[in-house]
This record gives C-alpha cells, sequence and structure tokens, in this order.
C-alpha cells in the first residue's frame, strides 16, 4: 500500500460522502460528480507552526520523533489493525511529485496541507494520515511537516518488519499554495508498463528501482472509497516481506467481475488483487525479470528497497551541510 498506485479520482457513495463532511476531525471539500457520485477531499486541519527555514536538531529528537509515531501506529479499530501502511502512503505520496528535469515538488513543502494537493484524486483518505500525526507535530514543534511525513515514512516500513532506512532531516514546510506540484505526476492505476516508466523515469529512477518500490505492496489494501479499488495485495497486510512478490508470479489472477473498475483478484479466493499496473510487473520482461529475483531473495528485495525509498524521500530536498544521516533504533 505505501507505495500505492491508486486511480486519479477516488469516488464517494454518497451516503460515505456525507460521513466524511460531518467529520469533525478534517474538513471536506465536496464538488458534484453527476447525479450518483461525489468526489472528496480534505483540506489541511494542521494548526502548528511551520518550519520554513531548514532547522537541524540532535539525533535524539529525531530518534523521540521516530518513537512518538511508533506508539501511533498500532490500532486495532483501524484497517488491519495498523496505521503505518497509510504512513507509509503519505510519505510516498509527498515524495512522488518530484521531477529531475524542473527540480519541483518532492518530499520538501510538505504540499499536501493544501487543498490543491489535497484534492488530487491519487491522494484521497491521507488526510486520515495527517490528522494522525498532529499530535507529533504539537511535541516537536522543531520537526517540520515535511521532515515529519518523511519521519513517518521510514518508522512505518521499519516498525513493520521492514530494512532499515537511513535518513536525513533539514527539509523544510512550503508557505505558500502556489509550491504545489500539477495533479498527474504520481501512478494511475489503470495503465500499464509505459506509463509507469514514464512516472519513474521522470523522478530518476530506473526498471530495478521501480518494481523494488513496488515491493511495499505488500502492505495495505485499497479501498473503494478511496482509490475505487478493493482489496489486500497479500494475506500480511501489516507486515513487510516479499510476499507481493511471490503471489504475483505464484497465484493465477482473474478479472475481477464487478461494477468497480477495471481489478483482477487471485482465481483460488478471490480475497487478493492486484491493478493493471501491478500486472505490468510480470508482463513486462525488463520488469519481470526484477519481480522473480525479489521473489528468490528477501535480503536483495530489502537491500534495494532500502536504497529506493531513501532516494525517492531525498529526490530535491537541499539539506544543509551539517544535516546527519541518522539510523532508527526500532521501538520494541
Amino acid at each position: 500500500m505505501a507505495f500505492r498506485f491508486v486511480s486519479r479520482v477516488a469516488r464517494l457513495a454518497p451516503a460515505a460522502a456525507a460521513a466524511a463532511i460531518r467529520s469533525p476531525a478534517v474538513k471536506v471539500g465536496v464538488a458534484l460528480a453527476g447525479s450518483a457520485t461525489l468526489v472528496a477531499f480534505a483540506a489541511p486541519a494542521t494548526a502548528q507552526p511551520l518550519k520554513t527555514t531548514p532547522t537541524v536538531k540532535s539525533e535524539a529528537y529525531y530518534q523521540a520523533a521516530y518513537d512518538a509515531v511508533s506508539d501511533l501506529l498500532e490500532d486495532l479499530d483501524y484497517d488491519d489493525g495498523s496505521y503505518a501502511p497509510v504512513l507509509l502512503r503519505l510519505a510516498w505520496h509527498a515524495a512522488g511529485t518530484y521531477d529531475k528535469a524542473s527540480g519541483t515538488g518532492g518530499s520538501n513543502g510538505a504540499t499536501m496541507r493544501f487543498k490543491a494537493e489535497a484534492g488530487h484524486g491519487a491522494n484521497a483518505g491521507l488526510h486520515i494520515a495527517r490528522a494522525r500525526l498532529e499530535g507529533v507535530k504539537a511535541k516537536y514543534p522543531d520537526l517540520s511537516y515535511a521532515d515529519l511525513w518523511s519521519l513517518a515514512g521510514v518508522a512505518a516500513v521499519q516498525q513493520m518488519g521492514g530494512p532499515t532506512v537511513p535518513w536525513r532531516p533539514g527539509r523544510v514546510d512550503a508557505s505558500a499554495e502556489s509550491a504545489c506540484s500539477p495533479d498527474g505526476r504520481l501512478p494511475d492505476a489503470a495503465k500499464k508498463a509505459d506509463h509507469v516508466r514514464a512516472i519513474f523515469y521522470r523522478m530518476g529512477f530506473n526498471d530495478q528501482e521501480i518494481v523494488a518500490l513496488a515491493g511495499a505492496h505488500a502492505l495495505g489494501r485499497c479501498h473503494t472509497t478511496r482509490s475505487g479499488y478493493d482489496g489486500p495485495w497479500t494475506r500480511s497486510p501489516t507486515t513487510f516481506s516479499n510476499e507481493y512478490f511471490r503471489v504475483l508470479l505464484e497465484e493465477k489472477w482473474v478479472e475481477k467481475k464487478w461494477s468497480g473498475p477495471k481489478q483482477y483478484v487471485d482465481a483460488k479466493s478471490g480475497d487478493l488483487m492486484m491493478l493493471p499496473a501491478d500486472m505490468a510487473f510480470v508482463e513486462d520482461p525488463a520488469f519481470r525479470k526484477y519481480v522473480e529475483v525479489y521473489a528468490k531473495d528477501s535480503d536483495r528485495f530489502f537491500r534495494d528497497f532500502s536504497a529506493a525509498f531513501r532516494k525517492l524521500e531525498e529526490n530535491g530536498v537541499p539539506f544543509p551541510k551539517d544535516a546527519p544521516t541518522i539510523t532508527f533504533r526500532r521501538k520494541d
């Protein structure tokens, strides 16, 4: 889930949208899209001070913030019992707007705080993750939102049993909505290999790194009220592993018969799902060779994911010269 292909418009049934509007946790803007469908987005509901100039604190300060995020992950009343997948998705979507040619987008700025970017269809549901982190921001005010979201992504990976991901502080918060990236920079779930490459090559990734990042689909699930798709990719959606690659290769995938967008389910049980963009990784020979490597070699996948995810989170960030590289201790 963390690195998630999602459709660019999240469709809510009228009753679900109405419930979202009544939620006191976030402000929600709603626009009609035909008589039977509503498109909802979350506007910023942040009240903590912004960090518009780089600040570097002690490593102990950031470790304490990491521990505070870790304490927020488990919740049996949310999804599969953990907020970790949606926090990883927040970090991924904040960083995945980077454009190497123009130097715009990326994790620096935390521009999803603004309605313009929060309203992108690919970001539907991420108000939940942003709101979940507000208490940590209040407790650690010298941590920018941009640093907090990227740190939360690292905590999510590590606390779900994934690899260690080195992290650096020094991101700042954009002060104006004009800093937001245009819609369409995140992957579209309905498209195939050419689109996937166009999105990731724009950020400076190669085929191996693309497949490694896709392995985070071992985590979390899709929701009809967010992306329009439904179901988990694996049977252990809160454990970081190479299972995504194994099920891609080992299961027989058939098109789901339903009224929703095109997706696939495993033929045996129908409990697992894959998106059209996921299927590109086994249909395209250059992608598939890495799927086969990672399905057999968990250690190799962990190493390559750590490097690719760090690159994703650091793309375009002008780190201060004194910004340390921190390896966080996992919290028991």
